[in-house]
């Protein structure tokens, strides 16, 4: 399946995607990309309508637990351990000079 691809075409193709190549990378380029875009072409052959699209090759389940809501701290407990609190908060030092 491969077709040439002349060094103008991958000049154009840079171009389009706003990157600057060098002299040498254009002739690499133009020798690679026959190569990439066969490989891009087999990877089309398998996705199908039958394949479904999937982000993963095999099943991923959640780990975590449910989500359940259970008694917690008090505002008191919380800030029982603090230095400081004011109004059910701790009260840190200012550190950018706001008021």
């Amino acid at each position: 399946m491969s077709s040439a691809i002349s060094r103008e075409d991958v000049a154009h193709l840079a171009n389009l995607a706003r990157i600057s190549l060098s002299e040498d990378e254009l002739d690499r380029l133009g020798a690679e990309l026959p190569a990439i875009l066969d490989h891009v072409a087999a990877v089309q052959e398998a996705a199908s309508a039958d394949v479904p699209a999937m982000s993963h090759p095999v099943p991923i389940d959640n780990v975590f637990r449910d989500d359940v809501v259970r008694p917690g701290l008090t505002p008191d407990e919380a800030l029982a351990g603090a230095p400081a609190s004011e109004e059910q908060r701790f009260l840190v030092p200012q550190i950018l000079g706001e008021d």
